[in-house]
């Protein structure tokens, strides 16, 4: 029997920490020491397969047949003709087992005899002395200690192998360490397995595949932008237009919002009512944010050609621009961080001018309402007229009169 590839084994590795973690947790509903039956076939007198569960698990009675067993802290002190199947923190076999053990766990503990094999996967494994297993023992673990008797084969993935016992087979183990092994203990042969070093990539390999990386890059997001300025000109322009007066804005703004939001969502998810809107918020902010790339890209193009071209040009130049900084090593985190700032603080400025509960007011409406426009009345518009204050519509302007007409000049009659 050969030792599993390296990949068949940390998938091995993988399922049993899986089994392991929901096994601890079915666990974590019992309360009591005491072994607990989950659902025995028949009547519940030892025979057939038994299931057990619960925080501290001891199956102190005889069992004909397999178990199955998960739980925090698991003791098997019974006797049992089949197999044993267990996930747990602790596995302490103490009883005598004539079928197989499959086990997975932190700390395992073998002190019984074990007539098959044994398959098991934890962090520390120990075989002591009253121990053994009549045929193979299989898994992986940080460190395993044999000072019992194996039948045949010991062909374990390990960090630190001692074996002060015996082995009736050969021992294959994959470790970069050398086992210490007493004289005499192994039967058969001894291959170690070293796995072989991950290679450090070269300066070439490392600049290929950064140039790839880039590559994928501008062909991802200047499809993107392409598509922005093509579709949605007029968007790009409303918002970046926050952008062209006052930057600074927007950076402040976008600051706070970064730092901000996220903890509200936190808050929001924390409780039962709030959790449904912090989800439905969570998708718009990360729109947001995947938006930022779009509107920093059209910007740094308004910059460059000052809105002379078309918006999909201004939109591509600018998203190449940007596309290159951000593979740029150091210079990309700052980048990024101004394209997000920017980004998000143009985006919710603009939301916030085409609010639905804004009101529009003319000209003048803004001013002092206790003093009217210079030349005007307290409480008037412009040149003394009527002032709108935003409460009601403003009244309809003033009809002005047409103009007299003069009668009209009669010529003097003609003389006689």
């Amino acid at each position: 029997m050969r030792l599993p590839p390296a990949p068949r084994r940390a998938f091995s590795i993988v399922l049993a920490a899986v089994i392991l973690v929901l096994g601890a947790g079915t666990g974590a509903f019992a309360s009591t020491p005491q072994s607990v039956p989950a659902a025995p076939y028949g009547d519940n007198d030892g025979s057939g397969p038994q299931f057990y569960s619960g925080l501290n698990v001891d199956v102190r009675d005889d069992v004909s047949g397999d178990i199955y067993v998960s739980g925090q802290s698991i003791t098997i002190s019974g006797n049992v003709t089949g197999d044993v199947i267990a996930a747990g923190q602790t596995i302490n076999i103490t009883g005598d087992v004539d079928g197989n053990l499959r086990l997975a766990g932190q700390d395992v503990t073998i002190s019984g005899e074990v007539s098959r094999s044994g398959t098991i996967f934890a962090s520390t494994i120990d075989l002591t002395d009253t121990g053994s297993f009549g045929d193979d023992l299989v898994g992986a673990a940080g460190d395993i200690d044999i000072a019992g008797a194996i039948g045949r084969d010991v062909e374990v993935g390990v960090g630190d192998l001692t074996i002060d016992g015996t082995v009736g087979g050969n021992v294959t183990y994959n470790s970069a360490n050398e086992a210490d092994i007493s004289d005499g203990a192994v039967t058969g042969t001894i291959e170690q397995i070293v796995p072989e070093p991950n290679e450090e990539p070269t300066a070439g390999e490392k600049f290929v595949g950064w140039l790839l990386g880039l590559l994928y890059a501008l062909v991802a997001l200047s499809l993107i932008t392409l598509a922005a300025g093509w579709l949605l000109p007029r968007l790009l322009h409303r918002v970046t237009n926050q952008l062209i007066p006052r930057p600074w804005k927007a950076l402040l703004v976008g600051f706070v919002a970064f730092i901000a939001v996220p903890l509200v969502l936190l808050l929001l998810l924390a409780t039962v009512i709030g959790a449904p809107l912090a989800l439905t918020a969570l998708l718009v902010w990360l729109t947001l944010m995947l938006a930022t790339f779009v509107f920093s890209a059209y910007y740094l193009g308004r910059l460059i050609f000052r809105d002379r071209r078309h918006p999909v040009v201004m939109a591509l130049v600018g998203g190449l621009i940007l596309i290159v900084a951000l593979q740029i090593p150091w210079l990309n985190v700052l980048v990024w961080f101004a394209m997000v700032f920017f980004g998000l603080g143009a985006q919710l400025l603009a939301i916030y001018e085409k609010r639905p509960w804004r009101r529009e007011l003319p000209a003048g409406a803004g001013l002092d309402p206790g003093a009217g426009p210079a030349g005007g009345a307290p409480g008037t518009g412009p040149a003394g007229g009527p002032r709108y204050d935003g409460g009601q519509p403003p009244p309809p302007p003033a009809q002005t009169p047409p103009p007299v007409q003069p009668p009209p000049v009669q010529p003097p009659p003609p003389a006689q």
